[in-house]
């Protein structure tokens, strides 16, 4: 039998791979998306009235920004794991009166300012993480879905707010309290630099901890996180109960600001730490989401509500430029959803 020479080529064949759209490149860094919206944003307040790229101007911001972004980071944790949590807005107020209470009858005691503080902080803090154990019951053995359980606590911390107070901040706290919120170093307060330093150990906990990776875990896929030995229940109750533990935060940043205790000092803000969180590239359907994204998601929403009343615009424009940022982010989203399924 004749034998055939199969003949090889001399040089090896290569695979070419079709380069990465530098516009896929661009569209896939959201966070680069948002740095460059927010300085454009900045840029374009500031020509509009020059007083806006000043140091008292950026003071103010970060002083909106350190409550928004606290109950944002809950937030994104939560819509990480596939749920959602609407009573942070509430928890904000609930816990702030409630740690009002505290420091004014222990300032009504003779006890200084330090010590009241501390201990209005832990009440606050304290108050904020039972409703976040409250949520995490309901959803955990009630059955109930994150949305209505979380609507539930929403109506009731946001009721006994009011029957509490009659609908009157609680005041005759620490008076030199709200000292604590002058600006420090350069535009940034006493408290903001604590916020910040919060932000850096969530972020922690998020991208580089067990935490994070069990969070992720369940929200792409909880069956799965649970086959694989995560304890689902368990972990979804440090979610909640960490979401709240933040927004009671949040809550004794109102009272530093306020100088008291305000039933609605929260009023409306989980909508904003949704937002904050979308803008910011998280999936409501879970498994999605990067602190940096929210942390410019919320610097974008406090600088547009500082900008607009600065330039003489309405405020609720405000409402208008959201609803178009929101619909900006999900349409990156679902862009890059596309794209990555494609074959």
């Amino acid at each position: 039998m004749a034998s055939t020479d199969v003949k090889t080529p001399d040089h090896p064949v290569t695979q070419v791979v079709a380069p990465t759209s530098r516009w896929k490149t661009i569209v896939g860094n959201q966070q680069f998306i948002l740095l460059v919206v927010w300085i454009a944003m900045i840029i374009g307040f500031s020509l509009k009235a020059p007083i806006f790229f000043s140091s008292g101007v950026a003071g103010n911001i970060l002083l909106d920004w350190a409550p928004l972004v606290l109950i944002a980071l809950g937030e994104l944790i939560v819509v990480i794991s596939a749920g959602i949590d609407l009573s942070v807005g509430a928890t904000v107020g609930f816990s702030g009166v409630i740690g009002a209470f505290a420091m004014k009858a222990l300032t009504s005691g003779g006890t200084g300012t330090v010590p009241t503080l501390v201990v209005g902080v832990l009440v606050c803090v304290l108050v904020g993480s039972a409703v976040g154990l409250i949520n995490a019951s309901l959803i955990n053995y009630a059955r109930l879905v994150p949305f209505i359980a979380t609507l539930v606590t929403l109506g009731a911390a946001s009721g006994l707010s009011l029957v509490l107070t009659k609908g009157a901040p609680i005041m005759s706290g620490p008076a030199d309290a709200i000292t604590l919120v002058i600006p420090w170093i350069g535009p940034f307060s006493k408290p903001v630099i604590v916020v910040v330093l919060i932000t850096g150990v969530i972020w922690a906990f998020l991208h580089k901890a067990r935490f994070g990776r069990y969070t992720y875990a369940i929200g792409s896929n909880a069956f799965a996180a649970r086959a694989a030995g995560i304890n689902v229940k368990r972990h979804i109750t440090k979610v909640y109960v960490l979401s709240g533990f933040l927004a009671g935060l949040a809550g004794f940043f109102f009272y530093l600001r306020l100088n008291g205790g305000a039933p609605t000092s929260g009023l409306g803000m989980e909508l904003d730490a949704i937002a904050a969180v979308v803008i910011g590239g998280a999936a409501l359907a879970g498994g999605v989401g990067r602190v940096s994204g929210t942390v410019l998601g919320a610097l974008i929403l406090t600088t547009v509500t500082s900008g607009l009343i600065i330039i003489g615009v309405d405020p609720q424009w405000k409402r208008v430029v959201v609803a178009a940022l929101i619909a900006i982010a999900a349409t990156l989203q679902a862009f890059r959803k596309s794209e990555g399924g494609a074959s």
